[in-house]
């Protein structure tokens, strides 16, 4: 269930009590009358079920309550009614298969944005996976997969694609290709400095037969990244971010970038290439279906979806 939290102007409030009755997946209404924006406005809180929020959403929209008051709501992990017990099971589907597509939005507006900590978690990510190449081990590998925050932008792309936010394509495809190119670069210049400090071996660097994955590309690679692209978005749609370590796993994004790393700082160019192949498959993989699976999803709720509970409403 969500707990809802609106500050509506005292003229709308009847509009937003007659929704709130009207709706059989809302429950435990509370009206504080003249209580926000010195005594003009009102708050009013209920609970509702997380399958209806898209539709009540829209209409609260469409009284001018984003613009003329506030629209606030937060994911409840224990709530104790009868009365959200009973709307919960007015609801149709289950509420993990709910999409609030506003929620989404604003994580993606948030992703798309580069910052210091999306860098220096790349950065890390990206070093260990050197490492790991470097010594061919898989648990380093798998830990630079999973420490990797590359999936965030991605999945901005993929909203602003699938949603026609073509706004938020550009910065997020630009927090994206910053952000690999500036931990690449400086996990370069790190592996430069041990090679010419004679830390690090050009033959070692180039050998490992557990991590060889990383500099073969192929049509597998492509697949791979297309599954961990529909279950990346599925988990964020569907709020089950467990699933999303399965996705950071999966794909070979970071332990490609760390490879081109530590083989340009050696000299091994052809497995440099190959690497940069394969972090390009792998991020137009996750793309295209993460925002094919995207437009799945918003065109059945579109069609499918918000019109019935439009309908259980009563608005045409």
């Amino acid at each position: 269930m969500l707990h809802v939290r609106l500050i509506s102007p005292s003229e709308t409030t009847p509009a937003v009590v007659e929704l709130f009755e009207g709706d059989p997946t809302a429950a435990n209404l509370v009206v504080m009358r003249g209580t926000a924006q010195d005594g003009r406005a009102d708050l009013l809180m209920f609970d509702l079920a997380r399958e209806s929020a898209n539709s009540l959403l829209e209409c609260l929209r469409d009284l001018g309550l984003e613009k003329s008051g506030s629209i606030a709501f937060d994911e409840q992990d224990t709530l104790l009614s009868q009365a959200a017990d009973d709307a919960e099971k007015a609801a149709p589907g289950r509420p993990s298969d709910g999409v609030i597509w506003d929620a989404i939005e604003a994580k993606a507006h948030e992703d798309a944005r580069l910052s210091w900590s999306f860098v220096t978690f790349l950065l890390l990510a990206v070093l260990l996976a050197g490492t790991g190449r470097y010594l061919d081990q898989l648990i380093l590998i798998v830990g630079a997969m999973v420490v990797g925050p590359e999936f965030a932008p991605v999945s901005a792309i993929c909203f602003g694609l699938a949603g026609r936010r073509y706004r938020l394509v550009l910065p997020a495809l630009r927090t994206l290709m910053t952000g690999f190119a500036a931990a690449i670069l400086v996990a370069l210049a790190a592996w430069a400095v041990a090679y010419q400090l004679g830390a690090i071996d050009r033959e070692q660097a180039a050998t490992g037969e557990l991590t060889q994955f990383i500099i073969q590309p192929d049509a597998w690679s492509l697949i791979v990244a297309m599954l961990a692209g529909v279950a990346g978005v599925l988990s964020l749609t569907a709020a089950k971010s467990a699933a999303l370590v399965g996705v950071f796993i999966s794909v070979t994004t970071v332990p490609a970038a760390g490879a081109i790393a530590l083989s340009t700082a050696v000299g091994v160019w052809s497995e440099a290439g190959r690497s940069l192949l394969q972090l390009g498959i792998n991020l137009a993989g996750m793309i295209l279906a993460g925002t094919l699976t995207m437009l799945v999803q918003r065109t059945v709720w579109h069609h499918v979806v918000l019109p019935r509970q439009r309908q259980r409403r009563g608005v045409r």
